[in-house]
């Protein structure tokens, strides 16, 4: 059965829409019609080299686009795009589409309560000349790792963009991670300089990280440089401490602002290192391709989001999330970002619409959970917020179910385009997103991305009916497919993280549905990763803590759907005489809120008797998982011992 049409954008909003613009400019090279995304969508699977291609000409990407073809090689691993442009990221974040205004905003922060920010396009390219100067300075270029231990600020855009000018590679983690974790993903990868904050608020509170900080730095030996941004006022303090620390102000300071340089650099030039949740072990580190992130990002924001220059781009995320990484991709657009630091309920649920209405924000980022929270408290922000502005939301992180849908067209706006998207940190994008020319069906993704050709396969390797539940996959190559892993010369880890479940084709490890009117339905990621709240994390960082504990024999972390939310739920088996205290079960939880982040606390610590493992010594999650919400166990024939499945079944304490 079709689900409900909750939106259909009128004739005047299609006709004027980037698809239309774009449709019309390769339709003309093509020689075929193209008048909506149904069209657009057709065109480029049909031909993918002349899509890709005409994407580049059309918003005039700076660089060497170099000699036809455009294409080559014989299948997903083996294909490249543009094997002959030079580009680099940064310049056409600054100057995509001409000379920006700069005295217009470029960039808009608020932390909560506590902090406010406007840097306009002058601002934000006299900063990054500075930092871009000081880096070069330091030695950073081609080949050199800069990090960010950041919140959202105008700071970390301006070091993001300074580091990959010069060719550097930029990866990030969010300022609430524990040390461990921290290090969990820094550590591999050797960062030459670390730009970092002295603190963060959140819900009001003050939290200072010097210390922490402290440790990481010194156990980063390839750092010549800690720059520390001052956020709570103690920058100089922190700096003082810290090997080879200094304040971004007293770095800046050194230097005079200059017209910028860029090096160009091939398609395939390293630009991001983007982490994994660390599931299963230590956070992969996914190598992304300059060339690639800029036609995906360019191609979602004005194709799929339909952002426009002068447009205020909003999401709620924080540099631990990939999300940042496309938001910021927003300044090709000639769009002003807002940044938001801090809770998005403090003072109160207005917060994010109060922001909007003053910003007049057009697109409005956030996740299904930070939705459905404002379901549950019943806050209607369309009768109190000014919202004529926002044209646009985004949601993402985990699916918007139809309450979701209902809620955002009930109270926020009716006239809206609501764009539920999926993709990951694999490929820094979307396969499937919004289409602005089409209706919203209820509790539907609208389509698969322009130039992706994702389906639905069986376990068995074939397609899917419509409305049958299968795998997600996506059958041909596309420019954001990562570089790889960092660490992994042959290839081997890469190939079997997507391509072992189907040889030769991407899986996304997403449990999804493919509907009868185009659309998409996500019911969550195939393996044992948790998404409470609608933020992914790992379940490696939660064991880190745990065993720590020699109370704790073993333990097993898995999810637990409750409603359409999930909590986190850790079972451990304990040492002989040991007892699960109140006092034990408190002591796991601050040690993970420590090590790791809030996030990571589970909901509810239970003891049991055992802990299924396989054969090969594992602790089995995604068999827990299944026992506690009744599913039946795929494979119990690799479990070494089975019977330990009975420790979780009809669990009193389970029940929702």
């Amino acid at each position: 059965m079709t689900a409900e049409v909750m939106w259909t954008p009128s004739e005047d909003r299609v006709a004027s829409s980037e698809i239309a613009a774009f449709g019309s400019h390769i339709g003309r090279r093509a020689g075929r019609r193209v008048e909506d995304g149904a069209d657009l969508a057709a065109m480029a699977l049909d031909n993918p080299e002349e899509f890709w291609s005409a994407l580049w000409d059309y918003f005039g990407v700076i660089g060497e686009k170099g000699d036809a073809p455009f294409m080559t090689g014989d299948d997903m691993l083996s294909t490249r795009f543009f094997p002959g442009a030079r580009l680099n990221f940064a310049e056409n974040l600054m100057c995509l589409g001409g000379d920006r205004d700069p005295d217009a905003p470029a960039l808009v922060f608020r932390g909560e309560d506590k902090a406010r920010l406007c840097w306009s396009w002058g601002e934000l390219q006299s900063h990054v000349s500075r930092l871009q100067q000081a880096l070069a300075e330091a030695g950073v270029g081609a080949g050199d790792r800069v990090a960010g231990l950041l919140p959202n600020r105008p700071e970390a855009v301006a070091a993001m963009l300074a580091t990959v000018s010069l060719g550097a590679t930029w990866c990030s983690a969010s300022p609430d991670f524990g040390a461990r974790a921290v290090l969990d993903r820094f550590g591999q990868i050797a960062p030459k300089v670390l730009f970092a904050t002295d603190g963060y608020w959140y819900a009001g509170k003050r939290f200072e990280i010097g210390q922490k900080l402290g440790a990481i730095v010194q156990q980063l030996p390839s750092l010549t440089r800690t720059v520390v941004i001052d956020y709570l006022g103690s920058a100089q303090d922190v700096a003082d401490k810290l090997h080879n620390g200094i304040t971004f102000s007293a770095l800046e300071s050194g230097y005079a602002a200059a017209p910028l340089s860029f090096v160009r650099l091939p398609f395939d030039h390293p630009l991001y290192i983007v982490f994994s949740s660390g599931t299963t072990g230590a956070p992969k580190c996914i190598l992304h391709r300059a060339g690639g992130v800029l036609l995906q990002h360019l191609k979602e924001h004005a194709l799929h989001a339909d952002i426009r220059p002068e447009d205020r781009l909003f999401f709620f995320t924080t540099l631990g999330w990939m999300m940042w990484n496309w938001l910021v991709s927003g300044l090709a657009r000639g769009a002003t970002l807002l940044l938001y630091d801090g809770s998005p309920f403090h003072p109160g649920p207005e917060v994010l619409f109060d922001y909007a209405s003053e910003e007049h924000m057009t697109h409005f980022g956030t996740s299904a959970k930070y939705i459905d929270s404002l379901r549950k408290v019943d806050f209607r922000p369309g009768a109190e917020h000014d919202l004529g502005d926002l044209r646009a939301m985004m949601s993402t992180g985990s699916p918007l179910l139809g309450d979701g849908f209902d809620y955002v067209y009930d109270t926020i706006k009716q006239d809206l385009h609501l764009a539920s998207i999926s993709g990951g940190t694999d490929i820094v994008s979307c396969f499937v997103t919004g289409d602005p020319t089409a209706p919203v069906h209820r509790g539907e993704i609208q389509r698969a991305g322009f130039g992706l050709t994702v389906d639905v396969w069986r376990d068995d390797g074939h397609q899917a009916e419509d409305g049958e539940k299968g795998e997600l996959v996506c059958t041909a190559p596309f420019p954001s497919m990562p570089l790889g892993f960092w660490d992994d010369a042959d290839g081997a880890r890469y190939r079997g993280a997507y391509f072992q479940r189907f040889p030769g084709v991407w899986c996304q490890g997403d449990f999804a549905e493919r509907r009868d009117t185009g659309g998409f339905v996500i019911h969550g990621r195939s393996d044992a990763t948790l998404n409470p709240g609608g933020v992914r994390i790992g379940t490696a960082e939660i064991y880190a803590e745990v065993e720590k504990f020699p109370q704790v024999k073993e333990a097993v972390v898995v999810g637990q759907d409750i409603g359409d939310d999930m909590r986190v739920v850790l079972f451990v088996s304990l040492t002989a005489g040991a007892e699960l205290s109140d006092g034990l079960i408190k002591e796991i939880r601050t040690a993970i809120r420590q090590g790791s982040s809030p996030r990571h606390v589970p909901a509810l610590v239970l003891a049991v008797a055992d802990i299924p493992r396989t054969k090969s010594g594992k602790i089995s999650e995604l068999a827990v998982r299944d026992v506690i919400h009744g599913r039946a166990v795929k494979n119990t024939d690799s479990l070494e011992n089975p019977e330990a499945l009975d420790c979780f079944r009809d669990l009193p304490d389970l029940r929702p």
